[in-house]
C-alpha cells in the first residue's frame, strides 16, 4: 500500500506570548546546557526584558550577543571565584530594591547543584518577587548531547546526579553503592577527579565498568572521552580534556558509542 499521506498546508499556530521582565522582580532563568538555542522560550522572554542581568559564567555568551540589558558577570571559574555567593544575593536583593527588572541567567538549571534555591531564600528575606524558569541540566542533557541515555530499558532504570564538587576535602561524599541498574553522573569533578575516581572501587564498581566524559556538551568544541573506571584518569589527562566536563559511570556510556553524536545531524 502506498502512503498517501501529505504535511497539512496550514501554517504553524503563533508562538504563546512571550513572559515580560517587571521591575523590581528577579528570574532565576536556567540558560540550559550549552547552545544557546536550547533556553526556553519563557527564558528568553525574560531576558530580552530585563533591564539588567546577572549571568554565570558556563551561560553560552551568544545569548548575550542582543541583549540590550546591563550585563554583571558574576561567574564563578575553576581557580577564580568571582563574587562570593553572598555578594551575588545582596547584588540582587540591592538591583530589585532599585527598581530593576532583574534576570538572574544561571546555567543548566537553577536547582540542580545551582546554588538557585538559595537564591530565593535570600530574595524571600528581603521581601523580593521572585520567579524561577527552569532550564534543561546538564546532568542529563550533557550525556545526551554525546548519544547517551542516563536510562535505557534493561540497562538502567534509575540515575543519580552527584556533586563532585570538594567542600571540606570530601569531593562527591554522596556517590552511591554500585548498582548495576543505576547511571551515575558527576558534575564538576574535574577538579577533585584524584579524590573521587578512587573511590568507586571501594563502593564495588567493577574497574571495567564503562564511564564516559563529555567536555563542553552543546557547543561546537564539544568533545566525548569513552574510558572505563579503571582507565578514566589516565585517559582524561592523555586526551587533555579539561572544565567543564560532565562524567557518566555506567553501562549506558558504553551503549551511547553506537547511537553516533546528535550534534552530526545538526
Amino acid at each position: 500500500m502506498t502512503n498517501t499521506f501529505q504535511p497539512a498546508d496550514a501554517a504553524l499556530p503563533p508562538l504563546p506570548a512571550l513572559r515580560r521582565a517587571r521591575p523590581g522582580w528577579v528570574y532565576l532563568v536556567g540558560a540550559g546546557p550549552g547552545s544557546s538555542d536550547l533556553l526556553t522560550l519563557r527564558g528568553w522572554g525574560l531576558l530580552h526584558s530585563a533591564t539588567v542581568v546577572v549571568a554565570d559564567a558556563l551561560v553560552d555568551p551568544h545569548l548575550l550577543d542582543q541583549c540590550q540589558a546591563r550585563l554583571i558577570d558574576a561567574g564563578k571559574r575553576a581557580g577564580d571565584h568571582g563574587m562570593a555567593q553572598r555578594e551575588i544575593e545582596a547584588l540582587l536583593v540591592e538591583l530589585a530594591q532599585a527598581g530593576e527588572a532583574v534576570v538572574r541567567l544561571k546555567g543548566g538549571d537553577p536547582f540542580v547543584l545551582g546554588r538557585g534555591s538559595e537564591e530565593v531564600q535570600a530574595l524571600a528575606a528581603a521581601g523580593i518577587p521572585c520567579e524561577v524558569v527552569p532550564g534543561i541540566t546538564s546532568a542529563i542533557a550533557g550525556p545526551q548531547l554525546a548519544g547517551i541515555a542516563v536510562t535505557h530499558r534493561g540497562i538502567a532504570d534509575a540515575f543519580c546526579v552527584v556533586s563532585g564538587h570538594s567542600r571540606d576535602g570530601q569531593a562527591c561524599a554522596s556517590l552511591p553503592w554500585f548498582h548495576e541498574q543505576t547511571t551515575v553522573v558527576v558534575l564538576m569533578g574535574v577538579a577533585s577527579r584524584a579524590q573521587w575516581v578512587p573511590r568507586l572501587v571501594t563502593l564495588g564498581y567493577p574497574a571495567d565498568l564503562p564511564m564516559a566524559w563529555v567536555t563542553w556538551a552543546g557547543r561546537q568544541q564539544q568533545r566525548v572521552l569513552r574510558t572505563t573506571v579503571r582507565d578514566c584518569l589516565k585517559d582524561f589527562d592523555n586526551a587533555e580534556l579539561h572544565s567543564p566536563s560532565v562524567a557518566v559511570i555506567g553501562a549506558v556510556a558504553a551503549l551511547g558509542e553506537s547511537m553516533g553524536d546528535p550534534r552530526e545531524a545538526l
